[in-house]
């Protein structure tokens, strides 16, 4: 483009020279003729030099572009850095088809973008829809040393792009991938960039890059900068200005270089420090919300109706595979309305798990209470069937549970942490379900006679409740919930047979902890499990992290044998 420029001067002063502004086919009085003259003679002359020459460009980046599709990776290579130093936007869709594997080339040499599914392309130069198996197609092959100028090249040309998630995303692989080749593309765009975000990482480009250089100023200037901005991967960085050699001595000969590196370590180390603390109280809330949203149901059964249902992971698990069938139908039925389908799953699951929950405790449970063991063993051997029955139907093996587009990725907070939309979409409707369940027990005559009887079910009986109905409509609701759990699950994991048991422990930790019977004690009981796990994780691990919370949970269960929060009524005493 810098050829062009100088090209248009050129021709601007042969304009000078072919149309002069005192001409002798003007009089004065014609001056303003003459310049019109002037500029439109300027103007014939730019089209007559610069037309071959955007024609040629445009062939030039066409054969480029065609090239990606060769056999041979050294071609594939060597177009790739062209394209990425030509800057032009329009090969990005290219560029990104050949790192995701969805380029392809025809028999006739039609370069072709795949779709996800690879049964239809699209022709790059012509944009004409293919149907790709009417077709012989080949892709080209590429290694990670073409993956690595592929990336820079990617990064390249979203770093000029209008989005600022796009610019944002190409910075931070710069800072992944920098070289000192991209240094002059970084300052300017540096110099143009208005986001305070992707300056802060250009800047750390800058710095990693600088760093490595002799100007003492620009490298005092960039550690200042890893220290403002920087996060724990500059620590290897740092450190390399600290190491001694053999003698003892510092291979960094500048003491100033090296107190300013020392510097930046503790403030990085101490953001750092600030950065982990939120992130596992995040992950803390999360597992926690998680395990509320297990045990919440079996504070219903075990809490109101002292019921040790075993099965109770089953419910969860019943809850999970309602979620993938309808899932399934969605896809099969319905594809153009797929991500609406976790909407559908909700009732679906919950009534799936309910149902189950009111078959059980008609047929089964009704006849077991107040014999605690039997109910265990029975329970226990119910939950063995429903393994088994779904192994039948679904199968052994794992299966997926895709997120809607809605519940994909995550906000950025810090380098490195993430918090998902999954996540926070489930403490979300965790904080909703635990309202809903506290309104109910509280607001609904439904909820009324549930507290009567758990009171006192002779007296509930004497003042004419139903107590099987309410048995049966309390089971009812406390595995329907958990069903609810189940479909919260699928969003961040995969759904298998086993899935029930990986929470039944910790339900009936958070429920024991948080006192029987007692909903603000179960959401109080799942938090503190949920936040001292993850507190504890990084020093412990996580085996020896849930040894410890057992074990703190069981001295203090000896101190309050009533739970966090003791339940109120005329027995409590008993």
């Amino acid at each position: 483009m810098g050829g062009i420029s100088l090209l248009i001067e050129s021709i601007c002063l042969m304009a000078e020279i072919t149309f002069p502004y005192k001409s002798d086919f003007f009089t004065d009085s014609d001056k303003s003729i003459q310049l019109v003259f002037r500029i439109l003679g300027t103007f014939i002359i730019l089209f007559i030099f610069i037309a071959p020459i955007s024609i040629v460009e445009a062939n030039i980046f066409e054969v480029t572009i065609q090239e990606l599709g060769s056999k041979s990776r050294s071609t594939i290579k060597i177009a790739v850095k062209k394209l990425g130093d030509h800057g032009d936007p329009a090969a990005l869709p290219a560029l990104l088809a050949l790192k995701n594997k969805r380029l392809a080339i025809t028999e006739n040499e039609r370069l072709v973008i795949l779709n996800e599914s690879e049964s239809k392309g699209r022709d790059f130069f012509t944009g004409d829809i293919l149907n790709v198996e009417s077709l012989v197609i080949t892709k080209p092959m590429i290694n990670n040393s073409v993956r690595r100028v592929l990336s820079t090249a990617i990064a390249k040309l979203k770093l000029t792009s209008d989005d600022p998630v796009l610019r944002l995303e190409a910075a931070k692989d710069l800072l992944r991938r920098s070289s000192s080749s991209i240094i002059p593309l970084v300052e300017i765009s540096l110099i143009k960039e208005k986001n305070d975000n992707i300056k802060e990482v250009l800047l750390l480009v800058l710095a990693k890059e600088y760093l490595q250089g002799d100007d003492k100023k620009k490298r005092i200037e960039s550690i200042n900068t890893i220290k403002n901005f920087g996060s724990k991967e500059f620590f290897s960085v740092l450190e390399e200005l600290l190491i001694k050699n053999d003698e003892g001595e510092f291979l960094e000969k500048d003491s100033e270089i090296r107190r300013n590196a020392a510097e930046a370590i503790k403030s990085v180390k101490k953001r750092q420090v600030f950065i982990d603390q939120v992130a596992n109280l995040f992950y803390g809330l999360s597992l926690g919300s998680i395990l509320l949203l297990a045990a919440l149901g079996l504070a219903i059964t075990f809490g109101l109706m002292g019921v040790i249902n075993m099965a109770h992971g089953e419910m969860i698990m019943i809850g999970a595979y309602a979620t993938f069938v309808v899932q399934n139908i969605f896809i099969k039925y319905l594809p153009s309305l797929f991500d609406w389908y976790l909407i559908v799953a909700i009732p679906v699951s919950f009534l799936a798990s309910a149902i189950v929950g009111i078959v059980l405790e008609r047929s089964v449970i009704r006849h077991l209470y107040g014999r605690p063991l039997e109910t265990l063993l029975a329970t226990w051997g119910i939950s063995l069937v429903l393994i088994q029955s779904v192994r039948l139907i679904f199968g052994a093996q794992n299966v997926a549970v895709e997120n809607p587009f809605y519940l994909s990725g995550g906000i950025e907070v810090f380098s490195g942490v993430i918090f998902p939309y999954s996540r926070i979409a489930i403490i979300i409707f965790v904080i909703f379900i635990v309202i809903l369940i506290w309104m109910l027990l509280q607001k609904t005559p439904l909820g009324l006679q549930v507290r009567a009887v758990t009171q006192n079910r002779e007296m509930a009986a004497c003042m004419g409740i139903s107590t099987h109905k309410v048995d049966m409509w309390t089971f009812g609701l406390g595995s329907g919930v958990a069903g609810l759990g189940g479909l919260a699950l699928s969003q961040i994991g995969n759904v298998g047979p086993e899935l029930g048991r990986m929470y039944i422990v910790d339900s009936f930790m958070v429920v024991v902890l948080g006192g029987v019977g007692k909903i603000a004690g179960t959401v109080a009981g799942a938090f503190s499990i949920g936040i001292v796990n993850k507190i504890l994780e990084p020093f412990s691990g996580a085996v020896l992290g849930k040894i410890i919370v057992l074990v703190l949970i069981i001295a203090l269960i000896q101190k309050r044998p009533q739970g966090l929060f003791a339940p109120k009524g005329r027995n409590t005493e008993d």
